[in-house]
């Protein structure tokens, strides 16, 4: 029975085929997006955009309306995306001849043109049913996972356009070496006989249960902990999403197949009653494919039944992205990748935008130089593994933390993980929690001033600054020679590291 907070993704499709192509359409439409006029709400957005630029590539004439202005929006438009932002009345608005409108997770139920878009009786998708058609045709692989999603994801594409297997991909973070947080490949690989389904690899998030509207082959589920606890009720529930997600996939026979992390307390539960193939990862010498972390010598290897199949030198910090990589590996040969030409890619990897990103070094009051550093951490155990693999491999001086909390309600049910999480920073600076997906009186429950009071209950050195303008002038008083600032959150907290470091380039002044 479905709980009160288990709830469809949208009223307005609940069917679990969204494929928009008539039952009499015939052979001349292989592809479901070609030849259509799509209309995408939230079309700004990483994901959004990544799936337009996919649709625009095969065949489709996308449109689309965003709150605001961008760098996103203005690529779009320069390549023949039609637009509307902001006050434009046409941002209000579905175009005439559109045939399918697709909305991002940000759009709210009452909006006015997704309200327009239901009295002219169009089909509406959200983005992950949108995803998931895009999959149709081909082999689905989902990354699943409450972290590392984006990162690995980007990881299993690298590895499969480096070994010439032209996949299909689309991710929640920009990947500067894929070009974008996006890519279209072949339809099909081989030819004749030998013909197969091209790749479609796809970040599957969690959040609402979207993730059950992929069409996937072939998943990886990373780790299962609490997060997204406005939408669910209880870890339980969590656990029991992640189970239905698995449930997606066919039988052995058929294909399906799941790699899912050995150590993750929840495996058995999620794994139970599955009819595909099950195989687990991890640094456990117990688990399927071992992954081993050399973190002195940023070497990563993989070991099958007490033998090493792959090695590489990392770019990469971190044991959680030595996880991230000895997935991808194993995706990939499961994809038909060899193990050495895995291997030589997974060696050029740098990395995707706001992971760990260097923004560069700024000059300090003594004289010195100071690392900055952005990270989209938000969860307890992200920002805890990012300031643990920057202590390790980075060995700064000092490590000061700006840490933005990212919704309220996330910040009050996860307190104290956070309050333990930043215990290897010197100093964790907290402006105003972002206020996104909460009510006014979810709001009012917790502030950042709470968040400052446990982490100086646990012996953690904190502070509440805000704006980002004061957090960005303290820190050009307080840096010194050899520290590292690290900026991380999931919100606006990134401008603060880039403003750091284009004031320092503009002598103070940007």
């Amino acid at each position: 029975m479905m709980s009160s907070r288990q709830v469809p993704t949208r009223p307005d499709s609940p069917d679990p085929d969204p494929d928009p192509t008539p039952a009499d359409a015939g052979s001349h439409r292989t592809d479901p997006f070609r030849g259509r006029r799509i209309h995408l709400l939230g079309i700004g957005g990483s994901g959004m955009s990544g799936l337009a630029r996919i649709m625009q590539d095969r065949g489709a004439v996308p449109s689309g309306a965003d709150a605001m202005e961008s760098e996103v929006v203005s690529d779009l438009r320069s390549s023949g995306i039609r637009i509307a932002t902001g006050d434009d009345p046409l941002a209000e608005d579905i175009p005439g001849d559109c045939e399918l409108v697709v909305c991002s997770a940000a759009i709210r139920p009452d909006d006015p043109a997704l309200e327009r878009a239901r009295a002219a009786n169009l089909r509406i998708l959200t983005y992950a049913e949108a995803v998931g058609l895009a999959m149709k045709g081909r082999t689905g692989v989902s990354i699943a996972g409450t972290h590392g999603k984006s990162t690995t994801t980007s990881m299993l594409a690298h590895c499969l356009v480096e070994c010439g297997m032209d996949p299909s991909y689309i991710a929640g973070a920009r990947c500067p070496q894929l070009g974008g947080g996006w890519r279209v490949g072949a339809a099909n690989l081989g030819s004749g006989e030998d013909s197969r389904p091209g790749i479609f690899v796809a970040e599957a998030c969690e959040f609402n249960r979207s993730f059950h509207r992929h069409r996937p082959t072939i998943a990886l589920i990373n780790n299962v902990e609490e997060d997204h606890l406005d939408f669910y009720g209880s870890i339980d529930e969590i656990v029991e999403s992640f189970r239905d997600f698995a449930r997606l996939l066919p039988p052995t026979k058929d294909g399906g197949r799941l790699l899912i992390a050995h150590e993750g307390g929840h495996r058995r539960e999620i794994c139970s009653g599955l009819d595909c193939e099950i195989r687990t990862f991890g640094f456990a010498p117990s688990a399927d494919h071992q992954i081993v972390h050399d973190a002195a010598a940023g070497r990563i290897g993989i070991m099958e039944d007490g033998a090493f199949v792959a090695g590489w030198d990392t770019m990469l910090a971190g044991d959680h992205n030595a996880l991230n990589a000895g997935a991808a590996a194993i995706l990939a040969h499961w994809l038909g990748a060899s193990w050495d030409r895995i291997a030589g890619a997974l060696e050029t990897f740098e990395g995707v935008e706001r992971r760990m990103q260097r923004l560069g070094t700024v000059d300090t009051r003594d004289g010195g130089k100071a690392v900055v550093i952005d990270d989209y951490g938000h969860h307890p155990s992200e920002c805890e593994a990012t300031l643990r693999a920057i202590r390790t491999s980075m060995r700064p001086r000092r490590l000061i933390c700006v840490f933005q909390p990212h919704q309220h309600s996330r910040t009050r049910f996860l307190l104290e993980q956070f309050a333990r999480a930043f215990g290897r920073a010197d100093l964790v600076i907290v402006p105003e929690i972002h206020f996104v997906r909460d009510s006014e009186e979810e709001r009012r429950r917790i502030s950042a001033s709470d968040l400052v009071d446990r982490l100086r209950a646990t012996g953690t050195t904190a502070m509440h600054a805000h704006p980002f303008q004061a957090i960005v002038e303290h820190l050009e008083e307080v840096l010194c020679d050899e520290d590292l600032v690290v900026v991380m959150g999931a919100g606006p907290v990134w401008q603060i590291g880039h403003e750091l470091v284009a004031r320092n380039l503009h002598g103070g002044d940007s």
